[in-house]
C-alpha cells in the first residue's frame, strides 16, 4: 500500500509540473526565484514554514505533502538559481542525492527550465530499482557515497533529510567534492535541535533515528571544510538557536526542527 501511495503521488506531481511547464510557456510567464530562506539557515519557527508554503505557492511550485519539508526546499533551490545568472540555467547539471521521486527539489528546478538536455538533473537513491524518468530527469539505483558519475560532472548536489538515516557522512561528503565543478554547491537538510530529543531505541527507515545537536553540525562543517566545502554563511551559537520545535514526526512522536546547510566547493 505505501508503495502505490508513492508511486501515485510521484506521477500526480509529475503530471502536474507538466501542465504548469505548458502554461508558462503559453503565458510567457516567468517565475520569481524563491528568495525567502538563506542558503544556509535554521527553522526557527512553524509561522516561517508556514510563510515558506505561501512563498512557494505564490511562485506556482506544486508543494511537498509534508509541509514543512517545503521550508529547506526554498533554501535549497533559492540557493542553486542564485549562484548562476538565469542564461545558465538550462545547461546546470544538478544530482539530488538520497532522492525521492515526489520530493520538490527536481520538479521545481525543472519549472525554472533546467533539465532540457537529457541527463542534466538526476535522483540517485540506493532503494531505487529500474531507472524512471519523468520529463526529462532520470531516477537511478545508486549509492551516493560511491557513484559512477565523472569526477567535476556536476554543478551543484542536494541531499534533502537524508543524512540523518545512517548516511556515512564523511564518504559523502568526499565524494560530494569528486562529483562537484569548483564552484559548484552542495545544499544539506537535516533533522536539527539546539537541545536534541531522546531517540534511544527509535528507527525509521531501516536506521536508528538521529535529531543532530549543535556539535554535530560543528563537526560536519569541519569535515566538510577539511575536503574542500566552505559554508556559505556562517553558524555561530546564536544561529544555532530555536525557539520552538515546529516540526512533528508523528511516526516516532518527536518535535525538533529542520537546519539547512550550503557549502561552496573550493
Amino acid at each position: 500500500m505505501l508503495a502505490a501511495a508513492k508511486v501515485a503521488a510521484e506521477v500526480v506531481l509529475w503530471s502536474e509540473v507538466a501542465v504548469r511547464r505548458r502554461t508558462a510557456r503559453l503565458r510567457r510567464r516567468q517565475r520569481a526565484v524563491p528568495d525567502l530562506v538563506p542558503p544556509t539557515a535554521v527553522l526557527q519557527r512553524r509561522a516561517d514554514w508556514q510563510a515558506a508554503v505561501v512563498h512557494a505557492r505564490s511562485r506556482g511550485l506544486p508543494l511537498h505533502r509534508d509541509r514543512p519539508k517545503n521550508w529547506d526546499a526554498i533554501g535549497a533551490v533559492g540557493a542553486i538559481l542564485g549562484h548562476a545568472p538565469p542564461s545558465e540555467w538550462p545547461a546546470l547539471r544538478v544530482m539530488d542525492a538520497g532522492s525521492a521521486r515526489y520530493s520538490p527539489i527536481l520538479p521545481w528546478l525543472r519549472l525554472y527550465g533546467l533539465g532540457d538536455a537529457p541527463g542534466v538533473l538526476i535522483g540517485l537513491n540506493i532503494e531505487f530499482g529500474r531507472e524512471r524518468v519523468y520529463d526529462g530527469v532520470r531516477f537511478n539505483h545508486g549509492d551516493v557515497t560511491r557513484t559512477r558519475l565523472p569526477s567535476g560532472s556536476l554543478d551543484a548536489i542536494t541531499c534533502m533529510s537524508v543524512i540523518e538515516h545512517g548516511l556515512p557522512i564523511p564518504a559523502f561528503l568526499a565524494e560530494s567534492v569528486r562529483l562537484l565543478r569548483p564552484g559548484g554547491l552542495l545544499t544539506i537538510s537535516t533533522d536539527y535541535d539546539r537541545q536534541p530529543p531522546r531517540t534511544e531505541g527509535l528507527s525509521a527507515y531501516g536506521s536508528p533515528v538521529r535529531i543532530f545537536g549543535p556539535d554535530d553540525i560543528r563537526a560536519l562543517v569541519a569535515e566538510a571544510d577539511r575536503v574542500g566545502l566552505r559554508l556559505v554563511g556562517e553558524l555561530d551559537n546564536e544561529d544555532l538557536t530555536n525557539p520552538e520545535r515546529p516540526v512533528h514526526w508523528k511516526r516516532v512522536d518527536l518535535d525538533y526542527t529542520f537546519i539547512l546547510l550550503t557549502f561552496e566547493r573550493q
